[in-house]
C-alpha cells in the first residue's frame, strides 16, 4: 500500500499540484468576471429599476428563453451554418490572395516599397464601405457577402506573411543561395516553414476581423445568416430573439478565436520540439 502512495514532496506532484492550483483560480476568476457582467445586465434591463417595458425583453431571463426556444425549434443553427460556411470560403479566399502576395512582397525591395502605401491606403479603409459599391458589380446574394469577407481577412494575412519573410535568417536564404538552390526551392523549402507562426497569427486575426464584418455584410439582401436573423427578429420585435442572437454571435466568435489561438500554440510547441 505504501510503495502505491504518491509522495506529495515530488517535483512532479508539486507542479502539478501548481499547474491544477492556477487553472482553478483562472476559472475562478472568468466566472467571476460573467457573473459581475450578468448582474448588470439584469440591473440595467430590470423592471424594478426601470419603467420601460421594452428594455425588460433585452433580459437575461427572457433572452435566456428565447434561446432555449430557438435551439429546441432549431432555427438557429440553419443561420449558424450558413454563416460559419461563409466565414470558411472568405478565409480560403483570402489566404489564397494573401499568402502568395505577401510572399511576393516580402522577397522584393523594390515591389514592397512601390506597393506599401498604396497597401496601406486600402486596408484602412472600412470593409462596410465596400458594400454599396460591392452591391453594383455583384448585385444581391452571396456574391458581395464573399468579396466584403475577403476584403476584411485578406490584408492581416498579407502583411504577417510579409513580415515573416522579413523575419527569416539571411543566413538560410545565403545557404540556400550556395548551394545553387532555385528560386521556388529556396521559398519552398526556407521561406514557407519559416513563416507558419506569422501566417497563423495573420489567419486569427483575419478570423476575428471577419466574424465583425459577418453580421453587416450578410444584412446584404441575403436570406439566411446570423446578420439576416438579426434584421429578422428587429423588423419582427422579437427583441429577446435578438438578444439571444446576439449571445450566440458572441459565443461562436469566442470559440472560434479560442481554436485559432489552441492551434497556434500547439504547432509552436511541435515545432519547437522538432527543432530540439
Amino acid at each position: 500500500m505504501s510503495a502505491l502512495a504518491v509522495d506529495i514532496r515530488t517535483p512532479k506532484f508539486q507542479l502539478f499540484s501548481t499547474g491544477l492550483k492556477q487553472l482553478v483560480n483562472s476559472i475562478l476568476l472568468a466566472l467571476s468576471g460573467i457573473f459581475v457582467a450578468v448582474f448588470l445586465w439584469w440591473l440595467g434591463t430590470s423592471p424594478l429599476l426601470n419603467e420601460n417595458t421594452i428594455l425588460a425583453s433585452f433580459a437575461p431571463d427572457a433572452c435566456l428563453g428565447a434561446l432555449l426556444q430557438l435551439l429546441q425549434t432549431g432555427e438557429i443553427f440553419t443561420h449558424v451554418i450558413v454563416s460559419l460556411q461563409r466565414v470558411l470560403f472568405s478565409l480560403l479566399f483570402a489566404l489564397v490572395v494573401g499568402i502568395p502576395l505577401g510572399i511576393v512582397v516580402g522577397l522584393s525591395k523594390r515591389l514592397e516599397k512601390a506597393t506599401s502605401p498604396l497597401f496601406q491606403f486600402i486596408r484602412m479603409i472600412s470593409p462596410i464601405s465596400w458594400m454599396p459599391l460591392a452591391v453594383m458589380i455583384f448585385g444581391i446574394g452571396d456574391a458581395p457577402v464573399y468579396f466584403l469577407l475577403t476584403i476584411a481577412a485578406v490584408w492581416p494575412i498579407m502583411l504577417n506573411v510579409s513580415a515573416g519573410v522579413h523575419a527569416v535568417d539571411p543566413r538560410w536564404i545565403t545557404l540556400a543561395n550556395s548551394l545553387c538552390a532555385t528560386r521556388w526551392e529556396t521559398v519552398t523549402r526556407i521561406i514557407v516553414p519559416a513563416i507558419v507562426a506569422h501566417a497563423l497569427t495573420g489567419i486569427r486575426l483575419a478570423i476575428g476581423i471577419v466574424w465583425i464584418v459577418l453580421v453587416p455584410a450578410e444584412m446584404l439582401g441575403v436570406s439566411a445568416g446570423l446578420g439576416y436573423f438579426i434584421l429578422d427578429t428587429r423588423d419582427r420585435l422579437a427583441y429577446s430573439e435578438l438578444m439571444a442572437v446576439i449571445l450566440v454571435i458572441g459565443l461562436i466568435g469566442y470559440l472560434l478565436d479560442l481554436s485559432a489561438r489552441l492551434f497556434i500554440r500547439h504547432v509552436v510547441h511541435h515545432r519547437k520540439n522538432a527543432s530540439t
